[in-house]
């Protein structure tokens, strides 16, 4: 079976080069790979037959012949004047990495008393005390085989730590490169800690400048403190040959605010697991998502959000337009513990076929052991209004530009929602274009990136 022969070659992959990923890794990473390599061996890569898996094959990205290396790769940046893919009119503080790597000539030269921004490689040996405190203590090996893969095999990414108290005016952008026109396997692990009272918003851009095919498989972990708030939006902005899995878990402590969203723009096959823990009282979640698809699409987005602690809110508002012969799943679970009282947790699905070949499976849940609780979900897939299509017609605006109008309306609840508003803007723009058909990717990317 295919399966089984995408199994063993990966775990060949660890197995002859544990030595090259163990030395260019500190011994904090390291102390983790094997249990997590042995968790992965186990499971392997889920299948259709693993119910969180059900409506996405993965086995056609898998079997792909990707370039793979554990030895760090030189790529230098070539700017005219400075690194220009950003959004535009965003007063923010913007770093790089590329194929999982971060990329030290573009790091932030100056930023607020006690804020790291850094190599998470680095990190684990410059700040060995924060970082062991956080790191692999959010994620679980054994319930999601990939974040144990990333375990196993992942050496760099980026660390982010806002001491208490900090506050930045800035937004940090951190950018992703996909940069090789051979194609590539790579593991990107970040982790990021906002500590008591301070105060963050954090843009992740995955973007590519060269047509190879891809795949990432990226595993961040987030620490929510006491009273802290984030603001965490993760833009996807790549070819149709890149694929992207992306596992996000999030821990949030007493009061905290967890504010988050995640646009899906392009991509081969996109697949966004979120784990989110509302861990202690009164804290605050909000995740929004938005995935525009077309051609041979495949979009996923699984959520899981466990209230553990009594009076926490969580808003789950994620939605799909699909044309041609797309394909989306999306897959919610709230789960409300006994001792979680005075919970309000709501979790909404909307989608939108425009083909018929386009097809969307949802499957939203509650799973609820508090009695004290005010809890909803719902999930709803169709097609534009033909009312409100009938309506604008009859009031001369042509066909394309009222599909354009009523798909718009309804991508911009997601959008609204972000609350940096040069961000908001531009995902406005880039989401018109692609509901237009411009398929182009960041038009303000003037950077040239070179392997050495």
């Amino acid at each position: 079976m295919k399966i089984d022969k995408i199994n063993k070659d990966l775990q060949a992959l660890y197995s002859t080069n544990i030595k090259d990923i163990n030395d260019y890794s500190s011994p904090i990473i390291n102390k983790y790979r094997e249990s997590a390599f042995k968790e992965f061996k186990k499971a392997g890569v889920p299948t259709k037959y693993n119910e969180d898996y059900k409506y996405t094959d993965l086995i056609p990205t898998f079997e792909k012949d990707y370039n793979v290396t554990f030895k760090p790769i030189d790529v230098q940046i070539k700017t005219e004047n400075l690194f220009k893919c950003d959004v535009v009119r965003l007063d923010a503080d913007v770093t790089l990495l590329s194929r999982g790597r971060y990329i030290e000539e573009q790091k932030i030269k100056e930023f607020p008393k006690g804020v790291i921004i850094a190599s998470f490689n680095e990190a684990s040996k410059k700040y060995p005390e924060i970082f062991e405190k956080h790191y692999a203590k959010y994620g679980n090996t054994k319930n999601n085989s990939l974040y144990a893969l990333n375990t196993a095999l992942a050496q760099d990414g980026i660390f982010i730590y806002f001491p208490k108290n900090s506050y930045t005016e800035k937004p940090l952008q951190i950018i992703n490169l996909l940069v090789d026109e051979k194609g590539f396997f790579y593991n990107t692990r970040n982790l990021i800690v906002i500590e008591e009272n301070a105060q963050a918003n954090i843009i992740f851009c995955d973007d590519s400048l060269s047509t190879g095919e891809f795949l990432g498989n990226t595993a961040t972990e987030i620490y929510v403190g006491k009273n802290a708030k984030l603001n965490f939006y993760k833009i996807q902005n790549e070819h149709n040959e890149s694929n992207n899995i992306s596992s996000t878990y999030i821990y949030q402590d007493k009061d905290s605010v967890f504010h988050a969203g995640v646009y899906s723009l392009l991509g081969g096959l996109i697949r966004n697991n979120f784990d989110i823990n509302l861990a202690e009282e009164g804290c605050e979640s909000d995740l929004f998502g938005l995935s525009l698809i077309d051609k041979k699409q495949h979009t996923a987005n699984f959520v899981h959000v466990n209230h553990s602690k009594s009076h926490c809110n969580s808003n789950q508002l994620f939605k799909t337009i699909l044309d041609d012969k797309a394909t989306g799943a999306f897959s919610g679970k709230v789960y409300v513990a006994k001792d979680a009282q005075q919970t309000n947790a709501n979790q909404t699905n909307r989608n939108i076929l425009l083909t018929d070949d386009a097809k969307m499976s949802t499957k939203p849940q509650l799973i609820i052991y508090a009695d004290d609780v005010k809890c909803s979900h719902g999930a709803t897939v169709g097609q534009l209004d033909e009312d409100a299509m009938f309506y604008m017609r009859a009031r001369g605006i042509r066909k394309k530009e009222a599909k354009m109008l009523l798909m718009y309306a309804f991508a911009n609840e997601c959008i609204s929602a972000v609350k940096i508003d040069a961000l908001r803007e531009n995902i406005q723009d880039l989401a018109q274009r692609r509901l237009n058909g411009e398929l182009s990717l960041c038009r303000n990317c003037s950077a040239r990136v070179v392997n050495a």
